[in-house]
């Protein structure tokens, strides 16, 4: 069964240890000792990521994922409860976008071996790095895993919120190269990357483009002083969409832009690289792991639903490698602020569903 104060307990521990992205080892150390104590063999692969999988198990093996990083500020966080929910004190993220997931693994692995329930075959998967590119996921030792088969832990909200779709995540740099010149004595003579890097973001798009589409630049840096005309200047930035006709489109927008921009300013250089972080799926609802998940919901009185998102988790990533997989919400709320939180109650039935789940 599952229990309540041991949950929020296990939570508590896990959002204690920093784990901000590249910083998992402790974490994950911890981990394996938790996993090895409930029967499931467990250890880093070559990249840092824990695997582990279970010593008894019957049926089809499936697997159990969620990742172990955080993003800044998540430093020293202090988990208290507020009423319903557990929140940070507001000068730092909770950590529940993914640890509400591994507590609730962790809870419903517990939960199982305590009843001498059998229980299907398992293995597990909590990754490092997610939060800078699913970077843990693409480096995983898939020769380590047998599941055809993945539940993610890692959707916001509630656990009856299911992830139907994702996008292709593309990310650019563009990097400017003008000509330097002092700034009082002869401006005239230098060609400001600054400059250039301002037409650029004037003519590319931003925000929302349509209901399957954004476009973000996040990041513009240029120059180091003020009396000197900046010869370097760059921008970084992303393009999602659930629509290969538009990511192509968005593809020719750039180089368009590039091209104008370039005509303005012959004698400056202007690169760009890019790189595809992740690439779209779409559930359609008739997959196994979706309908595993499903049952487990029937079996518990929930009423789910399969709702689009505009960003990727680990999921992304099994799919790509043949891994049919469905992805949950694990509680949190306000992921990536200082406002986040994790609805307790909601909490317990991610635990419950993943105990159902676990249940032959």
């Amino acid at each position: 069964m599952i229990d309540k104060n041991r949950l929020i307990s296990t939570l508590c521990d896990l959002i204690k240890i920093d784990s901000p992205s590249g910083e998992e080892s402790v974490i994950g150390q911890y981990l394996i000792g938790q996993l090895e104590n409930l029967g499931v063999n467990a250890s880093f692969d070559d990249y840092g990521n824990v695997i582990g999988k279970s010593n008894v198990g019957v049926g089809k093996t499936l697997l159990l994922s969620a990742h172990m990083d955080t993003v800044e500020p998540g430093r020293g966080i202090t988990p208290k409860i507020d009423g319903p929910l557990l929140i940070s004190d507001n000068t730092t993220v909770l950590g529940g976008d993914c640890k509400a997931g591994i507590a609730s693994i962790l809870e419903a692995i517990t939960s199982v071996r305590e009843d001498a329930a059998q229980n299907i075959s398992f293995e597990v998967a909590f990754t490092r790095q997610e939060e800078i590119g699913l970077v843990g996921a693409r480096n995983l030792d898939y020769s380590k895993i047998t599941a055809k088969e993945a539940i993610v832990f890692d959707g916001e909200g509630p656990v009856t919120q299911m992830t139907s779709s994702s996008p292709t995540h593309v990310g650019f740099e563009i990097n400017i190269k003008g000509k330097a010149a002092h700034a009082g004595v002869e401006p005239e003579k230098g060609i400001s990357a600054v400059r250039i890097a301002s037409e650029l973001i004037t003519i590319l798009p931003q925000g929302r483009l349509d209901e399957e589409t954004t476009f973000n630049i996040g990041v513009v840096t240029g120059g180091s002083v003020t009396n000197a005309v900046p010869e370097n200047a760059s921008i970084k930035g992303e393009f999602r969409s659930h629509n290969p006709a538009t990511l192509s489109g968005i593809q020719d927008i750039l180089q368009n832009a590039i091209t104008q921009v370039s005509n303005m300013f012959p004698e400056a250089v202007i690169d760009i690289n890019q790189n595809t972080h992740f690439e779209r799926y779409n559930l359609t609802g008739k997959e196994s792991s979706v309908k595993t998940v499903t049952k487990a919901f029937e079996n518990l009185g929930l009423e789910y639903s399969l709702k689009p998102s505009g960003g990727g988790t680990d999921a992304n990533i099994l799919i790509a490698h043949g891994i049919d997989s469905a992805i949950v919400g694990m509680a949190d709320h306000n992921a990536h602020t200082v406002r986040e939180y994790v609805v307790i109650d909601e909490l317990l039935d991610v635990a419950r569903v993943c105990d159902q789940i676990l249940r032959a």
